[in-house]
């Protein structure tokens, strides 16, 4: 389990394909240093696990099944890639639940500034749509955002001048993928159904907020 509280920019070293598994060699400084063989790595919002270390990088096996539903597919030696470790147990949630399970790949549509900040509009698969709420949290290529506004099949974050400069969403223009993952509370919500009227979490509430 992540944050979504990026720790590190790191690259790309080499990415090789043996048969349906893809070895990715990404370099790293302040991650490499607290992750050990066998630990969880976001790499983009893609929970991977570290398999080997050498010099300053990390070494991961991903699926053939992870590069058809993430954009990891179309990373190349020298891109940049957002790194986060798992969270500890004892640690601080500084954004919000993130597992590193991208639901879908989105397309960056617009990217505007906004005095210092800029705002990114999305575009995504309209199947999410109940998952995508107003205010809520939302990681793009594993970086905890907040939501600001909704249309059909599009959604906008604020990206403040520190998540541009510490995570690759500034390096982010239009036509470019990103990695989606929604609040997994939403997902339960959606899973089991409304609650009934009286409980906690009202029908009330659920469809102002677009469940």
């Amino acid at each position: 389990m992540f944050t979504g509280i990026v720790q590190e920019i790191g690259s790309i070293n080499s990415f090789e394909r043996s048969e349906n598994i893809y070895n990715i060699e990404v370099c790293s400084k302040k991650v490499f240093t607290e992750s050990f063989i066998g630990d969880s790595v976001s790499v983009n919002g893609v929970c991977l696990t570290v398999t080997a270390k050498k010099k300053d990088a990390m070494l991961f096996d991903a699926m053939a099944e992870t590069m058809r539903k993430t954009s990891l597919g179309r990373l190349k030696p020298k891109d940049a890639v957002n790194l986060e470790c798992a969270l500890k147990a004892d640690g601080r949630l500084g954004g919000h639940f993130v597992l590193g399970h991208v639901d879908c790949v989105g397309i960056v549509k617009e990217m505007k500034e906004s005095g210092q900040d800029r705002i990114m509009t999305i575009s995504f698969s309209e199947e999410f749509t109940g998952l995508v709420v107003e205010k809520g949290s939302i990681a793009v290529d594993g970086v905890s955002l907040t939501v600001t506004d909704i249309e059909k099949g599009l959604f906008s974050v604020y990206l403040i001048p520190h998540t541009l400069r510490a995570t690759t969403l500034g390096l982010r223009k239009r036509g470019d993928e990103v990695n989606l993952e929604f609040d997994i509370i939403g997902k339960y919500i959606m899973k089991f159904g409304m609650p009934k009227s009286g409980t906690r979490i009202s029908e009330q509430f659920l469809r102002e907020h677009g469940f």
